[in-house]
């Protein structure tokens, strides 16, 4: 299983891969990997498969599996970073020993209906396609081996799938304006509104979290937030302030903060699109990773926390938050603080969009809408008046 998403990484409790046998097969042995149930095996005497299940569901092991049980690339706990953050931890694999299914590419029939979690809904798969074989280089390099026949599926993603209401959104503030431009009213779903978030926590009236705190059971967790209640009521919100201004440079402070009791977001990352990337100078306590989706134009970053530092976004509360600041170089061409244009046009969260304010009520420059240009006419019109008037004192 390769990762191919630049951004979007599958966090815990992990993924699960299902699909449908074709025709009468079952596993006999895995490594690497194991099936969530073993199914009905009553009619084997002596060796006893290790799943029957006509539709399995594959999870993978968790880290410190015995050796004899692992494979490479196995054993993260269903855990894959983004493509962008970590290559090396974008894949994953396991072994299964299938009997029943025939020993020739005539006999083999593909297993149909695959389905991914990671953890939850969101991804769709399509059909398994043959390809040309898998080709295998033996350890002395002289040799190469080719398998009876392989087949790729490919699973697409899609937010609106894995959930009905945004999950993270963003609010804005600058040196410039006293004006703090919150996460709009309701913009991952409101209070009261059990349908869409679940009930909300106060921790001002709630004293005992733990008490309202659903346990899903062992090796289970629980991927609905938990929020606290907010007028915005996300999990997630972005706070970009815009702090200094230098005369070449200008500095701004980005934080995330988590306001979902049930969840902590491990490797993290955030995904913001602005024009002065391209002159990002330097960067505090974040990773960064230039996105150029549009050829040359250098205007989408990538960050993330620093491993064993920041990487780790603790649940709501005291602790519930990372932030860095970011330096940029004017760009003489292009630079201005006017007409919200410091402000970033785009923010993701773990690959999901966060809901931004409306453009018309970003910060703007003190006076941007109501200055007015006096004219010669006008001034000398004013002293005219105020000669008579003295004239006539």
């Amino acid at each position: 299983m390769n990762n191919f998403q630049q951004y979007r990484h599958i966090s815990e409790p992990g993924w699960s891969l299902g699909w449908t046998w074709a025709k009468k097969e079952v596993i006999w042995s895995m490594v690497g990997g194991q099936t969530t149930e073993q199914g009905d095996c009553s009619k084997y005497k002596g060796n006893i498969p290790h799943c029957c299940k006509k539709n399995p569901v594959v999870v993978d092991l968790l880290p410190g599996t015995p050796y004899n049980q692992q494979i490479a690339n196995c054993c993260k706990g269903g855990v894959l970073s983004s493509w962008a953050q970590d290559q090396s931890k974008a894949v994953s694999a396991f072994q299964v020993s299938v009997g029943s299914a025939g020993t020739t590419n005539k006999t083999v029939k593909l297993p149909k209906d695959f389905t991914l979690k990671a953890p939850g809904p969101g991804y769709t798969c399509g059909p398994a396609t043959i390809v040309k074989p898998t080709l295998f280089i033996q350890p002395d390099k002289r040799r190469v081996t080719q398998a009876l026949m392989t087949w790729n599926v490919t699973c697409t993603y899609s937010q609106f799938l894995a959930q009905r209401t945004p999950s993270c959104c963003v609010s804005l503030s600058s040196f410039y304006n006293d004006t703090v431009v919150p996460c709009t009213t309701c913009a991952c779903g409101c209070q009261g509104n059990s349908s869409q978030l679940g009930e909300c926590v106060d921790p001002d009236s709630s004293p005992h979290l733990q008490s309202v705190v659903s346990n899903p059971g062992p090796g289970k967790s629980s991927i609905t937030p938990l929020v606290r209640c907010t007028r915005h009521m996300c999990p997630i919100r972005v706070h970009w302030h815009v702090k200094l201004n230098y005369k070449e440079y200008w500095r701004v402070k980005v934080t995330v903060t988590n306001f979902n009791y049930g969840m902590n977001y491990s490797n993290w990352n955030l995904v913001v699109q602005h024009p002065n990337f391209d002159n990002l100078t330097q960067l505090f306590s974040f990773n960064y990773k230039s996105i150029t989706p549009y050829g040359s134009i250098n205007d989408t970053a990538m960050l993330w926390g620093v491993k064993f530092y920041n990487d780790f976004l603790m649940q709501a509360g005291p602790l519930g938050n990372v932030q860095s600041e970011l330096l940029f170089r004017k760009d003489k061409s292009t630079f201005t603080f006017d007409k919200g244009w410091a402000f970033p046009r785009r923010v993701y969260f773990n690959g999901d969009v966060c809901v931004m304010p409306p453009p018309d009520s970003y910060p703007w420059l003190p006076n941007a809408g109501s200055k007015q240009e006096v004219s010669l006419l006008a001034l000398v019109m004013s002293s005219l008046v105020a000669l008579v008037l003295y004239a006539y004192a």
